[in-house]
């Protein structure tokens, strides 16, 4: 069975999270709050987020989002393919 390569599936993960956390930003920025509500309204099957949008976010938050973002994603994708690993590697 071929193995995964855990630090570049880590990345991979970590890079499309920090993509996608960064389209949320620009969304919000061109959108404004009527426009996110809609999207995320939409995206999330009519479930209501207006009472939790915050739209004035600081920049020091957004900026340790993009990062906490990346750390999460990579660490979620390094454990896929560890997991992945260990369970083709075992013997029936």
């Amino acid at each position: 069975m071929k193995m995964l390569n855990v630090k570049k599936l880590g990345l991979a993960f970590a890079v499309t999270a920090t993509l996608l956390y960064v389209g949320c930003i620009i969304l919000m920025a061109i959108a404004g709050k009527g426009g996110t509500v809609y999207f995320f309204n939409s995206l999330l099957h009519g479930l209501n987020v207006e009472s939790i949008i915050r739209m004035d976010v600081p920049l020091i938050e957004t900026l340790l989002g993009i990062v906490l973002t990346f750390v999460l994603g990579w660490l979620s994708g390094a454990l896929v393919a560890a997991i992945y690993n260990n369970i083709g590697s075992q013997k029936v």
